[in-house]
């Protein structure tokens, strides 16, 4: 495959955005991924180079206050700057691949983000894809936003996968963000989820939810009412018995994988 790509695009108020290109000449559709919360771009190499396997060529950038991009660590202060983030990199994109189908793919806080970027712009998305969209966490940030401080509560690794070199490689990542949540963060992702719930459902944009039976930092429980409100004319679910969070670097993650491509591959 080709070598990946590394370059910034500049956020409306010139903050540079590091964005991790996997491309494919002979591509016939554009994924853009959209990682999670604490994390960075860099993370889903797996599923990027299946995604290219299958004949896309697949971008992705790192949120502000994440990964390489500029900011100060894991703090957002408005989602909606973050969708507009995701845009920017859409737009151009599509500039280099003209005539090309865009599926977008989300992951946690970058589920939601998904989300509400197909409020916007999801007539210009061929499909979407939500994998444990963060909209389950409510009660967890509502919990935080009630203590003065936020204390340190380091997130346990052995949470995001039945993996455990997952686990270990997610500990010993430089990249990732390991601290304690920033209040102002916490408030605008309460925030962007009421904007998502305001919002409208999704009309004829064919989406598709995955989350793990077993995800205990977003409940698939908690999750499914937004999803509800989201899903629209062509909708699909699978969750996964046993799976933890990160359902893309789960023990079944070549199921999960094949299973969002077979969904995929009926709008590209």
């Amino acid at each position: 495959m080709e070598k990946v790509k590394e370059w910034t695009i500049e956020s409306r108020q010139g903050a540079k955005r590091y964005v991790r290109e996997w491309p494919n000449e002979k591509a016939g559709w554009i994924a853009l991924l959209c990682h999670g919360y604490g994390e960075h771009i860099g993370r889903y190499d797996q599923l990027a180079d299946a995604l290219r396997a299958a004949g896309a060529t697949v971008v992705g950038l790192d949120h502000e206050g994440h990964g390489r991009s500029d900011g100060q660590q894991a703090l957002i202060a408005d989602f909606e700057a973050v969708v507009d983030d995701l845009y920017k990199l859409a737009v151009k994109s599509a500039q280099t691949r003209p005539g090309l189908p865009m599926i977008l793919i989300g992951h946690s806080m970058g589920g939601m983000i998904a989300a509400r970027y197909a409020q916007h712009h999801g007539g210009e998305l061929a499909a979407l894809v939500l994998s444990g969209p963060m909209f389950g966490a409510r009660e967890m940030l509502e919990q935080l936003m009630a203590m003065d401080p936020i204390p340190e509560i380091p997130l346990d690794p052995a949470v995001l996968s039945r993996d455990p070199a997952v686990g270990a490689a997610y500990a010993r990542d430089p990249l990732v963000y390991h601290g304690a949540f920033q209040r102002q963060t916490v408030s605008a992702m309460m925030a962007a989820m009421a904007a998502v719930e305001a919002g409208p459902a999704l009309g004829d944009l064919p989406m598709f939810w995955i989350h793990g039976e077993s995800d205990l930092l977003v409940p698939m429980a908690e999750t499914r009412p937004m999803i509800q409100h989201l899903r629209g004319s062509i909708y699909e679910e699978k969750i996964y018995p046993g799976a933890m969070h990160e359902v893309f670097n789960e023990t079944n993650r070549d199921e999960v994988i094949g299973d969002v491509l077979r969904f995929l591959q009926r709008f590209v």
